[in-house]
């Protein structure tokens, strides 16, 4: 099963997906996509610049599942209503980052459901969380 990551710059995309792999977590900027074992991880700026959309909506169909990722400290979002309908055919997960550092988890669960996203769940620093993750993904 292959995932397609999407989220603003910053909001955790590597992160998770380094995690998902049990890999150590090292932060870099994702400068273009990645391609990496069976996760595709975007740069932010796909979603920061409506232009490449486009490109979004081209890679995702090398990917089974979407995962729309939202920070909970951001006091907004990106994903515009409903922009889960771009990815027609797709499963769409949600997930929300940094609910450790005081975020809104109420907020992002709202940015999230407003973009389409049904399933939607909260990554800890916990294990676990990572650990349900898997299985809503397989």
């Amino acid at each position: 099963m292959k995932i397609m990551l999407i989220g603003r710059t910053g909001a955790g995309k590597t992160t998770l997906k380094q995690r998902i792999l049990n890999r150590e977590v090292k932060y870099h900027k994702t400068q273009m996509i990645d391609y990496d074992e069976n996760i595709i991880d975007t740069p932010g700026e796909y979603i920061e610049n409506k232009g490449y959309y486009r490109a979004l909506n081209v890679v995702s169909m090398d990917a089974d599942v979407i995962i729309f990722i939202q920070s909970s400290t951001d006091e907004d979002t990106l994903f515009p209503p409903n922009f889960s309908n771009m990815f027609l055919g797709k499963k769409i997960v949600g997930v929300i980052t940094k609910g450790d550092l005081q975020g809104n988890l109420n907020r992002a669960r709202n940015f999230l459901q407003n973009a389409g996203v049904e399933n939607i769940i909260e990554i800890t620093p916990e294990k676990k969380s990572i650990e349900e993750l898997r299985e809503i993904l397989h």
